[in-house]
């Protein structure tokens, strides 16, 4: 089978990784990848959100099948184009239609969507700029820390916590008046602040059948104690330890069945990955949000968890076979680090040589921001490389991870050091 994946981070790496152990692959191609993907596929230099470039791509190297990795073109509807399309139609796409992706693409719509099917989540109200005042008023009834929420896609920057009532109307003003986040921030939604823990659920469903993968955890933020700005996430460990079965058998009641009945109630057909987030509060799961694809850096602890062939796995989806297949854990721990570009995630340099990739051999090394020039590695990202590791608990994983980012060299390479500092 030829298989085209769509995207260009430590995501698509580790899931071409897995696909090119697949004995059913005949030819594996990334769009436009980065210089990990290289190794294990072919490069296309192609905008995910070229339809019309992904279509003429597409036929020429006889694709099978796509399967999409960020979000963006999901919400730009790049599934409903292969459907639309005569000569793609019978191509599958492994990521939800337009309408579906809209549970990423609008905050707004994900919060309906969960409190017309009695989802567990944050109290809420949405406003625009016609609203502002209503919004700033509504502010005044809440305690801190008052937490704010661009509407559209922002590149996982678009939430604001304050725990100054003042500056969260500042911060309200801007994103509504001066479009801090561009068309994102069109709708704000304001919501009650959960105080809890957070971790990573991961369901992926063919439209009727689904399986739900690996939990995971991620740390968002650059600065050690969880502090300073947000990230598109510093490092992950899957399984999480709090996840007990007792925690799981809630999520599952709760959140998962009532989601997966949710989609097929409100007539919302579905092939691809829902990641949930979650907030443990005391001993009770709430949504925070829902994401249209696998997270990262959560795929490189939750992939090389599972040992199954995963293009068998993704044919199941799109044949609607979902049910036929039992997912095979890898009972170990898996940690990731991820190496930045100092700087990171404001202004920062790239184009930078990567040196050590050699000297690795007890971590798997997935590339999320590097390139390849004149036969050598470098920078090309914020976010540069993420180094994953098996443990039979998530301390001995990271233990392994650490020892080896340490090898890794490039300028201005940073790091966080307390991972899983608070578990």
């Amino acid at each position: 089978m030829n298989i085209l994946l769509l995207g260009s981070g430590g995501r698509e790496h580790t899931i071409a990784w897995k696909l090119a152990q697949s004995p059913n692959l005949t030819k594996l191609f990334v769009a436009p990848g980065n210089a990990g993907t290289s190794s294990v596929a072919t490069n296309l230099n192609l905008n995910i959100n070229d339809f019309e470039a992904i279509k003429v791509s597409v036929l020429d190297n006889d694709i099978q099948m796509v399967i999409v990795g960020p979000e963006d073109p999901l919400v730009n509807g790049i599934h409903d184009f292969f459907l639309q399309d005569a000569v793609l139609r019978n191509i599958p796409v492994i990521g939800p239609e337009k309408k579906a992706a809209t549970l990423e693409g609008s905050k707004d719509f994900a919060k309906k969507f969960m409190m017309r099917h009695g989802i567990p989540t944050a109290a809420y109200q949405s406003f625009t700029a016609d609203t502002v005042k209503e919004g700033l008023n509504f502010l005044n009834t809440l305690t801190p820390p008052y937490v704010l929420k661009a509407d559209g896609l922002a590149a996982g920057k678009g939430v604001v916590i304050l725990e100054n009532i003042n500056d969260a109307k500042a911060e309200l003003a801007r994103m509504l008046l001066e479009s801090k986040f561009g068309k994102a921030s069109t709708t704000v939604v304001i919501e009650e602040f959960l105080e809890g823990i957070e971790l990573s659920c991961f369901v992926l469903t063919d439209g009727k059948n689904y399986k739900v993968l690996p939990t995971a955890k991620d740390y968002k933020r650059i600065g050690e104690g969880d502090t300073g700005l947000n990230t598109g996430g510093m490092g992950a460990i899957s399984p999480v330890p709090f996840a007990n079965e007792h925690f799981m058998k809630k999520v599952k009641e709760r959140i998962i069945v009532p989601t997966m009945r949710g989609l097929q109630e409100d007539n919302i057909p579905y092939k691809g990955f829902v990641f949930i987030g979650l907030i443990k509060v005391d001993e009770d799961p709430f949504v925070i949000e829902y994401n249209v694809r696998l997270g990262d850096p959560e795929t490189e602890v939750v992939l090389p968890r599972i040992k199954n062939d995963l293009l068998t796995v993704f044919k199941a989806v799109a044949n609607q076979t979902l049910d036929q297949i039992t997912l095979e854990i890898d009972a170990r721990s898996a940690a990731t680090v991820m190496a930045v570009s100092g700087g990171y995630p404001e202004a920062y340099k790239k184009g930078f040589e990567i040196e050590g990739l050699d000297t690795i051999t007890d971590s798997l090394v997935f590339h999320a921001g590097t390139a390849s020039k004149d036969h050598k590695i470098t920078s090309n990202g914020g976010r540069v490389l993420a180094v994953t590791s098996y443990g039979n608990d998530h301390t001995e994983a990271l233990k392994t991870s650490y020892k080896n980012v340490d090898k890794i060299v490039f300028e201005g390479k940073y790091y966080r050091k307390d991972l899983g500092f608070d578990l």
